[in-house]
Order: C-alpha cells, then structure tokens, then sequence
C-alpha cells in the first residue's frame, strides 16, 4: 500500500540491554560473527550498536567473514551489507554464522550456531509479519466491525504462537521474550492504527460506519516509552502509524500543512529521548517536503522544526535544503552549469539537455540506493523513450555509478561545478526541463506518487 510505505522510516537505533552472567565481573567475553555473502553488494558487513558502526567484517576471497566482538553486552544489533540490512539478536559467547543471497536478502537469510535459534525466530517473525500485510492489502476497504473482525482473529493466532515459544525458549532472557511479543503483536495492533488513513484514501470518502472506542483497545497494552527500541521495525511502525493516527483526529487534511505542524509539535511532546525525537523531527519535516515534489515550502512546518530540534546538524542540513529551494527557479531557463561524464570529460548541462524534455536526477548514495534509482528510471525511461533521463552524482566519482542504466547519461558533479550553488545539502533533488530548456520543475522528488503525474505531463508537451 502507498499510504503504508509512508509510515516507513529509514533509519538505526537499536537496543542496548544489561547482561548480568555468573561469570566475574571483570572477565573478558567474546561474541563471534561471521558468515557467506551469495552475490555480494561490497566487500564488507557493517555491524551496529546504538546507531554506531562498532565494527567492520572484509569478505575474503569466498565472500566469508568472520570477527570477534569483546565485551558485548546482550542487545539488537544490526548488520548491514550494501544497502540491506537486518537484525541480530546478541548474547555474550554467542558463536553466529549467517548465509544469505543479496538477491532475495530476507528470505534466504539463514543463522547456525550458539545464538542461531533466537535470530531465526526473529527473521520468521518479520517476514510472515509481510506476508500478513499483504493479506490485509485490499482489506482496509471494509467497514470498521469486519476490519476488527479480521484483526482480532489475527491477534487470537499471534497471541496462540507467542505462548507456544515462549514454552518452547522459557530459558531465554527476560529482555528476548519482551522482544519476541512486540515481533508478534504490534504489527497486528499497527493495522488497526492504519486503518482509518488508509480507509479514506481508498474509499475517497467519509467513513459510513462509526468508529467504536474499543477499535483501540490494544492501546491499553502498549508501552508508549521504550524509546530504545525505536528503530526495531515491529515497534516503530507501531508508534509511528499511532502519532499519524492521532494527528490525523485534529482534523487537518492528510499530509498539509497544519497536518504536518501538528505532527511535529506531537513527536514532540511524545518522546522522552532527544536522538529519537530529533530524528523523527528531521524524518518527518524532510520526508513531508519530498512527498509534494516541488518547490512549494511550508515554511510553518519548516520553522516549527527548527523550533523543536535541539541538533545543530539537523538544524544546518535543513537549512541547507532550504537555500537549495530558493536557488534554482520553477518557471526560467535553466542556468548553465558543467557535469562531468565517467571518462571524466566536462559538459554543459545547457548542451545535453537542449531541445529535449529532460528528467534531470541529482542522487547520493547516502539518502538513495541504486537499486531503487535503477527500478524508478528504468520504469519512466520505457514508458516515455522521448523523455531524456539524466542522472547526475552529488560529490561522485567516475567510477562509481548505477550498473544497469544506460552509462552515456551519467554523470557526476566535481567540486567545481557551479550545481554545487543549489545541492548545498547533498540531498536528492530531481529537476524537469522543458524543450525551451524552461525548468518545469525545480525540485521534484522520485520517491514522491506526484512524480508520476508531472514526468507524464513533461512528456505530453
């Protein structure tokens, strides 16, 4: 579902939980890591702790790795490998070896070892947690009594499953088993949190049926406050889908303006830990902006922000968005700068793009992976061949750029390119340009649904 996706946020803040053993005190323990990457993305694994890298594993030339972490406390990590990632449950002196495909990274995902059991059970969680999302995919159109309906006999099963396991791993740690019903049941809670938004952009129309009181019953069992576990992706897109839900009881249009203040002002008042808020303070204002694809600003929202957070970097990276707006202009000629081809030749972007409705694309690795540019462009290139699509690195190299599209439209920006004056924040920013070389679109976004609409208009003229 589009308006599913929304309430997916991009980032890492994982769970740091007190370990106490038999062993003394002092005494040094080792956790090791490893495993076979099948069709490796890089050349490395990136494990993390707290949103920091805490260490890096080289694949050899088999594409194993293998490390040792010291002193580890028992906690959720994550490992990263490319740009995929995914969880790992840890115990001091746990000996895991994973092996997974890139090509179907979740599902081919396997642990082995002394820790293995937890994490399989982990990654069987959230994959039948995408299976039961998409089962309720075209089930949002119901009334709220069926929805319900559809749910609790869901919750009945999760609930079923989780005292089977709990039976079946009551050696584990009070911490794991905690874990392990949040895996189970807050997906099930977080439709029922979905269901109004998604309801009224499916049906384009005022819900028939009222909503009853106990439609959110589940609320009386939820822990609004473990902000530690924030980034695990089962409790996340639970308080998320909660705070939109309970913007969206203001009465403000889904996603304007006075939506997207409240939003803000109550991602405020809710989180006791300033990395949590700060973050999703930052998330929430940006992601808000992408979402109409153009230069409009809702300089409320923006200036709320900016009230709010209490991180300097977050303050300067939004304000840098800010200028990048004001410097390139919806409706002039597109003012000539140079983009360097991947043979490391410069050009005018006034003579690439002359006489051709162009989808010109600013991408950084950092915000944007390949594939999706890859599935995005390739998806226009074909529908529309006389649309010309142009992707341009922010701080690139020639030796690094986007293997299945067409390498004679790629380019990058050096430091001496006068683009460098309006991608200030080296984030995404996609621009379209006219026949005249009019700019149509200053700063679209291809991550944006009104994306579709303004490339097939761009075409059409």
């Amino acid at each position: 579902m589009k308006m599913l996706a929304r309430f997916k946020l991009l980032t890492y803040l994982f769970v740091a939980l007190s370990f106490v053993g038999c062993e003394p005190e002092n005494e040094d323990t080792t956790t090791y890591f490893g495993g076979k990457i099948i069709n490796p993305r890089g050349k490395y694994v990136v494990l993390f702790e707290n949103e920091k890298a805490i260490d890096t594993f080289y694949l050899n030339n088999h594409n194993k790795f293998l490390g040792e972490i010291n002193n580890l406390k028992e906690g959720l990590f994550v490992f990263k490998h490319g740009p995929e990632h995914q969880y790992l449950y840890l115990e001091p002196n746990d000996s895991i070896l994973i092996r997974l495909n890139t090509w179907d990274f979740d599902e081919s995902l396997v642990f082995s070892g002394k820790g293995a059991k937890r994490n399989n059970l982990l990654i069987d969680c959230f994959l039948d947690t995408e299976k039961d999302d998409k089962f309720f995919r075209n089930l949002y159109s119901l009334s709220p009594t069926q929805f319900k309906n559809k749910v609790r006999a869901l919750e009945k099963q999760k609930k079923q499953r989780l005292k089977e396991l709990l039976s079946r791993f009551e050696n584990e740690s009070n911490d794991f088993k905690t874990l392990l019903e949040i895996s189970l049941t807050y997906p099930v809670y977080r439709r029922l949190e979905n269901y109004p938004l998604v309801h009224h952009e499916m049906m384009r129309e005022t819900m028939n049926e009222k909503i009853d009181d106990d439609f959110f019953d589940h609320r009386s069992t939820i822990d609004y406050k473990k902000d530690s576990i924030m980034y695990y992706s089962a409790y996340r897109d639970y308080i998320v889908s909660y705070l939109y839900n309970i913007t969206n009881n203001s009465g403000h249009k889904m996603y304007s303006d006075k939506f997207t203040t409240e939003l803000l002002n109550i991602i405020d008042k809710h989180f006791e830990s300033e990395s949590t808020r700060n973050t999703l303070l930052r998330q929430t204002v940006i992601s808000h902006f992408y979402r109409k694809s153009s230069c409009d600003v809702n300089n409320d929202a923006f200036n709320t922000f900016l009230k709010l957070t209490s991180n300097n970097e977050d303050v300067k990276l939004v304000k840098r968005l800010l200028n990048d707006i004001r410097t390139l202009h919806k409706g002039k000629k597109l003012t000539d700068f140079q983009i360097t081809d991947l043979n490391n030749s410069k050009h005018s972007i006034k003579s690439i793009t002359k006489g051709k409705d162009v989808v010109l694309y600013f991408w950084n690795t950092k915000y944007i992976s390949k594939d999706y540019l890859y599935s995005k462009v390739n998806y226009f290139a074909k529908k529309y061949p006389n649309v010309e699509f142009i992707g341009v690195q922010i701080d690139g190299k020639n030796k690094d750029y986007i293997k299945k599209l067409d390498i004679k439209s790629q380019y990058y920006v050096d430091a001496d390119s006068k683009a460098n004056a309006f991608l200030t924040s080296k984030l995404p920013r996609t621009v379209l340009i006219n026949k005249k070389g009019i700019v149509v679109n200053a700063y679209a976004s291809l991550s944006s649904q009104n994306i579709y609409n303004q490339v097939a208009t761009l075409a059409q003229n």
